[in-house]
């Protein structure tokens, strides 16, 4: 029976849903003012890409160092203080609007959200049971889209050349501070620190792992300049535009789930290839095409659903290779892989738009998932897919590309990466 004045695992999980919600609502609406901004103010493309690749690179330190600040601090403390600083970050840029004081805010921002999600999933982990994991999850991801989406379209409340949205995205990052700080929960058991070894993920799967590094070389670029062509190529209807990259997101979210309960009865890899496949031929219709604003939301739309679900699904066929002992290991490399890509994408991208114009992330993206499609196909070849009874079923948390270094026991339990075992593990033996 429940102690009077105990939280249940679902209020609880419920505050820190909440914390999330603010959180990546004041990411999201960053995320579409930025480089929009950016272009009022002159910056160029390239200017604009550094922001995306400071971003990510800010990302990929924060899964590194993060878990020392928890250790040293506590969850609670930490969260506090990178969404203090991440609040900061978005006042600084009506402040100074200087593209290489923007690249360093945007790196702070990155590393602060690699920390702050790092906390919220091992909170929420922590917090779940057996019973309630898989809706958790669920309602975790489908949260991340649909807020994402809510922060886009928030750049249309306002003219982006104000002050207002950056005060908005501040006070929003700022308000996800409460719910954890005021839970009464306990805090997660300890972040275990994980090391990086890319070259044995490589050999344990080569199609995952170089996927994966393909995967973030588009979606970085996508996250980082699919505003600023949306805004170009409507004309600077900050509305279309907005609605274009929502319409994106939404395409990924739609068809995250049923591609990957597609990729559990075939081979992942074929899944992959039809995503990359449907990605180019979605760009290069977005391409050619005459703009009417009705089917550019419809091609943004199967734009994003060839894009976006492919990590879950590169992530799925990784974990099928892989021991239970080093699920932990795998999905911090997973993610440090992905992010390297995305910070080398937006800059590869920008440099494109100097030959193609803007059209220039839809080639990029199409010479990369080419290469995805090339070494998949080169990889169906020289290696059996496994029998549909060996692979891990595909669970949508996979498809939460945020931080997966956390608390080892509440990743081993999750359904995000294994079945539950079906008789107990030997006892483990102390090691000098």
């Amino acid at each position: 029976m429940q102690q009077s004045g105990v939280p249940s695992p679902l209020l609880a999980a419920g505050a820190i849903l909440l914390s999330v919600a603010l959180l990546i609502t004041g990411n999201g609406l960053q995320l579409m003012l930025l480089p929009i901004r950016g272009g009022i103010e002159g910056f160029s493309a390239f200017e604009v890409g550094l922001l995306g690749s400071g971003y990510f690179l800010g990302f990929v330190l924060g899964c590194v160092l993060s878990p020392l600040l928890i250790l040293r601090a506590g969850h609670v403390r930490t969260f506090a203080a990178l969404v203090s600083i991440a609040s900061a970050a978005a006042l600084g840029y009506p402040l100074a609007v200087d593209p290489l004081i923007w690249v360093l805010l945007r790196m702070f921002t990155g590393f602060c959200l690699a920390g702050l999600y790092l906390v919220v999933e091992s909170w929420l982990n922590d917090q779940a049971t057996n019973e309630t994991r898989g809706m958790l999850i669920s309602t975790y991801v489908t949260v991340n889209f649909t807020v994402i989406t809510l922060g886009q379209m928030m750049v249309t409340l306002v003219q982006p050349s104000s002050f207002v949205l950056f005060s908005i995205a501040s006070v929003l990052v700022s308000l996800a501070a409460v719910p954890i700080v005021m839970t009464r929960s306990s805090q997660p058991a300890p972040i275990t620190i994980v090391r990086f070894r890319p070259v044995r993920m490589f050999r344990l799967s080569p199609t995952g792992t170089v996927s994966i590094f393909l995967i973030g070389l588009a979606t970085g670029s996508f996250w980082s300049l699919g505003p600023t062509y949306a805004n170009a190529a409507s004309g600077g209807n900050v509305t279309e535009a907005a609605m274009f990259m929502s319409a994106a997101v939404l395409g990924g979210a739609v068809v995250q789930w049923p591609a990957g309960k597609v990729s559990d009865t075939v081979d992942r890899r074929h899944v992959l290839i039809a995503l990359a496949a449907f990605s180019v031929v979605s760009g290069a219709a977005i391409m050619v095409l005459p703009h009417a604003t009705w089917l550019w939301l419809v091609l943004g739309f199967a734009f994003g659903a060839g894009l976006l679900p492919s990590y879950a699904i590169a992530a799925a066929h990784v974990f099928d290779f892989a021991d239970r002992a080093d699920y932990v290991e795998i999905s911090a490399g997973l993610l440090l892989l992905n992010g390297v890509g995305s910070t080398i994408g937006p800059l590869i991208t920008a440099l494109s738009f100097t030959l193609f114009g803007i059209a220039g992330i839809f080639v990029v993206n199409g010479l990369v998932q080419v290469a995805l499609i090339i070494f998949v196909a080169v990889r169906l070849v020289r290696r059996e897919g496994l029998p549909e009874a060996e692979k891990q079923n595909f669970d949508l948390g996979t498809s939460a590309a945020v931080s997966v270094v956390g608390d080892e026991e509440a990743i081993q339990l999750s359904d995000l990466v294994m079945q539950e075992p079906t008789e107990p593990p030997p006892q483990e033996q102390a090691s000098g």
